[in-house]
């Protein structure tokens, strides 16, 4: 009763800016057509609000229900450490342009992927545990190392530091002291000229945490934040770049629980089983490198045709057939998909190159907010083109820890 007087309390104390967040994360959510996970979510509710000055009583709503695990002077501390930290990776940021004050985002014009890397590496180098997008994470073992002392019922405490791609860091710390497990997050951002400088801070109870065999760091907020995700992780055991260049081109952009490519097995002989008229936004997507724009919810025949006859080894007849296909006005008509909360990824872990030109992508399913980096298994194989188009010859799926999820013909 007490959690809920407190919770119900900050929300009317902070009603403006929880509105200014949800549209932020609306925003996102509609750009991406994927949920928010709770990193963004924290970030994103400084925007609505919060300011590097506010006291740690404002700045901080969830502290109250619980006990903090650490001192006023270790939350100092590690202040101070994540800004002495940021000064190792300042080089980076020194000729940035800053635009704007909002607390959400760095305000940085045009942060690369690149520098991301490159801040990434400068933390490892200073041998501190940091991560971004596309990135393998740099010094896992003190992860390793704290999980260890997680099992073993010893104190324990590690930070990493996330580079969001658009510039801020994220400095998570994580403590594990009197069998309790919370978060520290100091929130780095910066100004002209490359000075770092605190934009927030939060503590969160954690529920649950794992290390997974395959190397996926995967816990749970106490608090479930809206919008986030069930579970929050990192992958901490490295992946190639192969494996990596290969999951963004031919599986990054597709989607276990909206159509039946990637849970049901087929080939050319049944391709048919899978067409369903809403997988073509996705599609698209992958030719096109763009977000599909239907005019009055329909696509042109040509364009329609074009793609699906490339991207699967199906006639165009079939596809006329399955896909909706109206002779009057020569046109299909264009199904949205709906983004589903809480959807697994795929990640390619090996592949074989084949003397015919194919090749064949061993896939692992990934369902972090279900616990697991091992639902199930794909092989996929792809045909690449010459004109960097390709085409999907089959699939097949099998079970491993979670059941493959069904998609019902409504979904289409």
């Amino acid at each position: 009763m007490l959690l809920a007087v407190i919770i119900a309390s900050a929300i009317i104390l902070k009603q403006s800016r929880q509105k200014e967040a949800d549209v932020l994360m609306e925003d996102r959510e509609h750009s991406t057509g994927a949920p928010v996970n709770s990193h963004e979510v924290k970030s994103i509710e400084d925007a609505a609000g919060k300011s590097a000055d506010d006291s740690p009583d404002s700045s901080d709503v969830f502290q109250k229900s619980e006990k903090c695990l650490i001192t006023e002077d270790e939350k100092r501390q590690l202040q101070e450490q994540a800004l002495a930290a940021a000064e190792q990776v300042k080089e980076v940021y020194r000729d940035i342009e800053v635009i704007g004050s909002s607390s959400f985002a760095s305000n940085i014009v045009d942060f690369t992927g690149e520098q991301c890397k490159e801040v990434v590496a400068l933390f490892g180098q200073a041998g501190f545990v940091s991560i971004t997008e596309d990135c393998n994470m740099v010094n896992p073992e003190k992860i390793q190392s704290f999980y260890s002392d997680y099992l073993e019922k010893r104190d324990s405490m590690f930070t990493i530091y996330e580079v969001n791609p658009d510039g801020l860091i994220g400095a998570f710390t994580f403590i594990y002291r009197d069998d309790k497990l919370q978060t520290y997050y100091v929130g780095i951002g910066w100004q002209q000229g490359g000075t770092p400088e605190i934009r927030s801070t939060l503590v969160n109870n954690i529920a649950e945490m794992k290390l997974t065999e395959k190397g996926y760091f995967i816990y749970s907020y106490e608090i479930l934040i809206p919008h986030s995700s069930l579970r929050q992780y990192w992958r901490i055991m490295p992946i190639s770049d192969q494996c990596r260049e290969l999951t963004e081109k031919y599986i990054s952009r597709l989607s276990y629980v909206n159509y039946n490519m990637l849970v049901t097995n087929w080939d050319s002989s049944n391709v048919g089983d899978i067409l369903m008229p809403c997988m073509f936004e996705d599609i698209y997507r992958i030719y096109t490198g763009e977000i599909l724009k239907a005019e009055n919810q329909v696509i042109p025949a040509e364009l329609y045709e074009q793609i699906m006859t490339t991207y699967f080894p199906v006639s165009v007849e079939k596809v006329r057939e399955l896909c909706g296909y109206d002779e009057g006005s020569g046109t299909y008509p264009y199904k949205m998909i709906y983004s589903r909360p809480y959807p697994p990824f795929g990640e390619v872990v090996d592949y074989a190159e084949n003397g015919d030109g194919t090749i064949t992508l061993y896939i692992d399913g990934v369902w972090p907010d279900y616990n697991s980096d091992y639902a199930f298994t794909n092989i996929v194989v792809v045909q690449p083109f010459e004109d960097g188009t390709f085409r999907y010859l089959s699939n097949a799926i099998e079970k491993r820890e979670l059941e493959i999820p069904i998609i019902t013909g409504t979904e289409g």
